[in-house]
């Protein structure tokens, strides 16, 4: 029980830190302060891609956990290495997404009204996680 709780503890710092990452990448793409957009102005579009990244990130962190095979120190490696490849992925498909679409997506994303472009872009976070999963196994 012991290592289990050990290993919980691990991976739970780890995932954290990969979340807390992903909330500064989506803070990056959207104009003004992420934390005002979603809990002040109860913004759906930065909530939605917000969302997506996280869910994308549990996604990814939790296959590595399960494919660690009971070895900690090396499924805390692969936890973090598949967790900063999603997060990249992620951020290059948002910047793709921006490059071939017309008008800024970010400022779309801080825009009040929900915006498909949104959509897209948090189903694609979906998308790449679901495919760096499957690579997992």
């Amino acid at each position: 029980m012991l290592a289990g709780l050990i290993a919980a503890v691990a991976y739970g710092v780890v995932g954290v830190a990969m979340m807390a990452l992903g909330y500064v990448l989506v803070d990056l793409a959207t104009p003004g302060k992420l934390r005002d957009l979603i809990w002040v102005q109860r913004n759906p579009n930065a909530a939605l891609l917000l969302v997506s990244g996280l869910i994308g990130v549990g996604i990814i962190l939790t296959t590595a956990i399960v494919g660690s095979a009971d070895d900690l120190i090396a499924g805390l490696i692969d936890t973090l290495v598949f967790g900063l490849l999603g997060l990249i992925l992620m951020s290059l498909s948002f910047l793709l997404i921006d490059a071939v679409t017309p008008g800024k997506l970010g400022d779309e994303l801080s825009s009040p009204n929900v915006h498909p472009a949104t959509w897209v872009s948090a189903t694609t976070h979906v998308v790449i996680a679901v495919i760096i999963a499957a690579s997992i196994w």
